[in-house]
């Protein structure tokens, strides 16, 4: 019986130290969590923390500062237009002085009679005048019975291209004309005022009817005289 407790108490000892053994392990394990428990914390935590202040501070500050550079360089390209509109405008008022100027003038121009005979001898059409002279057409005035005559020379003048040679070719034509259209002419006729042109325009008649309508533009005198 004696031999039986002591054992007894023996084995009680050693469960109760190893019970100790095993709340100090769990005491230290605990603890080892505790410790770690911040950094676990901060580990899970910095990414939101960084995504939120990515979010909600860097990215409304970006925004904020291109929103304030666009109105700033539309602006810039709005006086840049702005600018060009105006030299246009410019551009285009001076522009607009000069050329009433130029209309002015050609209205002044317009107004004025030209020269038959044109620049440098040329015709409206642009074509050079040329001239034939027939001289010393003497004819015994209608009326007189011999003791008057008229003694004419003149000049024919046209713009088409054979003028001359047309002229040279039929001139013999054209005295003929020239001597029945004068010698039916009386002392009167001759006397009348406008005498010279009225004869001028029934010879131009007379020719371009033998010759070609509007061949002959012009007739000048260069003798008339009345003996």
């Amino acid at each position: 019986m004696s031999d039986k407790k002591p054992e007894a108490a023996a084995e009680g000892e050693a469960k109760h130290a190893a019970g100790k053994e095993e709340a100090a392990h769990g005491a230290a394990g605990g603890g080892g969590i505790k410790a770690l428990l911040p950094l676990i914390i901060m580990v899970v935590l910095m990414p939101v923390l960084a995504f939120t202040t990515t979010q909600f501070l860097i990215l409304p500050k970006i925004v904020m500062a291109r929103g304030d550079a666009a109105p700033a360089e539309h602006g810039e390209e709005a006086e840049a237009e702005a600018g060009g509109h105006g030299d246009k405008e410019e551009g285009g008022d001076k522009g607009h002085g000069k050329e009433p100027a130029k209309e002015h003038g050609k209205e002044k121009d317009a107004g004025k009679p030209k020269d038959d005979k044109g620049h440098g001898g040329k015709s409206a059409g642009g074509k050079k005048k040329q001239s034939v002279p027939i001289a010393k057409v003497i004819v015994n005035v209608a009326g007189s019975m011999g003791s008057r005559y008229l003694m004419t020379s003149f000049t024919v003048v046209g713009s088409h291209a054979d003028f001359k040679t047309t002229i040279e070719e039929n001139k013999d034509q054209l005295l003929d004309l020239a001597n029945s259209a004068m010698a039916s002419k009386t002392i009167s006729d001759l006397e009348k005022p406008g005498a010279r042109n009225q004869l001028r325009a029934e010879l131009m008649s007379i020719f371009n009817n033998a010759l070609g309508s509007g061949l002959v533009q012009e007739i000048y005198f260069t003798e008339f005289a009345v003996q």
